[in-house]
């Protein structure tokens, strides 16, 4: 292999890594708004939503849900009017993730006491890359629903 084609190799290989660094675009940038918990019917399960928004230019995933409320906390997903616990959610590179009702959504299970309207619930949202992050959910009256803007 002559000087040169391995000179013209090397240049080419530098100029792809460059490129492949240059896609990234950092790392997520997370932030949560909209959380909120209607007050549970029954006395040993409720329901948790919220926004994601990840203005960073690389994707990532919630990966589990924890709070003093309850020891089983899960991720689920609605598809044809049915509900599924799911390993994570996508949260998209310069995107959102929703939990809404009638959608995805945090499900609390066997709750340590049934939170009224007006108080607060603490959860930290874990992700594949990113760090957790502390969120309260104000606890709404049963049939809340926010408004869309």
């Amino acid at each position: 292999m002559s000087r040169r084609s391995t000179l013209a190799g090397v240049m080419a290989l530098s100029a792809g890594l460059a490129l492949a660094g240059c896609s990234s675009d950092g790392e997520p940038e997370l932030k949560v708004n909209g959380a909120f918990m209607p007050q549970p019917v029954g006395d040993d399960m409720a329901a948790g939503f919220l926004t994601v928004h990840n203005s960073g230019g690389t994707a990532d995933k919630l990966t589990s849900v924890t709070s003093d409320l309850s020891d089983d906390i899960t991720i689920h997903e609605s598809k044809d009017q049915r509900m599924q616990e799911v390993k994570t959610f996508d949260v998209p590179a310069d995107g959102e993730l929703n939990l809404e009702r009638g959608g995805n959504h945090i499900m609390f299970m066997k709750l340590k006491q049934k939170p009224k309207q007006g108080e607060k619930v603490t959860l930290e949202l874990r992700f594949e890359k990113s760090g957790p992050i502390k969120v309260e959910l104000p606890v709404k009256e049963p049939t809340y629903s926010p408004k869309k803007h």
